[in-house]
C-alpha cells in the first residue's frame, strides 16, 4: 500500500476530516475505492462518504463509521493508505516516467513483467538502454497520477 494522505485534524463537531495528500492530487483519488488507516498494525478500510477539496493538494472528506467530533480526534495525525500495488495494475504504468528518490530522471516504463511475488517494470533510459526494475511498495517513493511520474527509492547498483 502506498501512503497517500495524512489527516492533519477534525473539522467540525461531525466527524468531519481535513486530509492533506502526497504525491496525489485529490481529483485523482477514486472515490469508491477504499482507503486505509492502521489500528494496532493492521489496515482497517475506510470508504469516503463526502470529499470536497480544498486548494492543490487537501480536502475535507467525511469517512465511514466517522460521525463524531471524538472519533474524528482520534484519526488526528494518521497515515491515510491506498492499495495501489496489484500486479495487474503494472500495465497501467506503461508511459508514467521514473524518476530516483533524487530527482533524477531514470527513464520511461515500456512494459512490466510479473514475475511471481515479484512484479518488475521495464524502464527504457535515455541513452535508449531498458532495465528492469523491481516494482515493489518499499521502494516506491510516490506516485503523481496527474502527472504520470513514479518516484522509486533505487538501490545503489541496480542501474549499473
Amino acid at each position: 500500500m502506498l501512503r497517500i494522505a495524512q489527516v492533519l485534524k477534525s473539522n467540525g463537531t461531525d466527524g468531519e476530516l481535513l486530509i492533506s495528500f502526497f504525491d496525489v492530487a485529490p481529483e485523482d483519488i477514486d472515490l469508491q475505492e477504499p482507503v486505509y488507516i492502521e489500528f494496532d498494525g493492521l489496515p482497517v478500510p475506510f470508504y469516503f462518504e463526502s470529499f470536497t477539496p480544498r486548494g492543490v493538494n487537501r480536502a475535507l472528506v467525511r469517512l465511514t463509521g466517522v460521525h463524531s467530533l471524538k472519533d474524528a480526534d482520534e484519526l488526528s495525525g494518521a497515515a491515510i493508505y491506498a492499495d495501489y500495488f496489484e500486479e495487474e495494475e503494472g500495465e497501467d504504468l506503461t508511459g508514467w516516467t521514473v524518476v530516483s528518490a533524487d530527482g533524477t530522471t531514470i527513464g520511461t516504463v515500456t512494459d512490466y513483467e510479473d514475475i511471481p511475488g515479484n512484479t518488475c517494470l521495464w524502464v527504457r533510459r535515455p541513452s535508449g538502454q531498458e532495465v528492469l526494475l523491481p516494482f515493489h511498495e518499499d521502494l516506491v517513493v510516490g506516485m503523481g497520477p496527474a502527472s504520470h511520474t513514479l518516484t522509486l527509492s533505487i538501490p545503489e547498483g541496480l542501474l549499473d
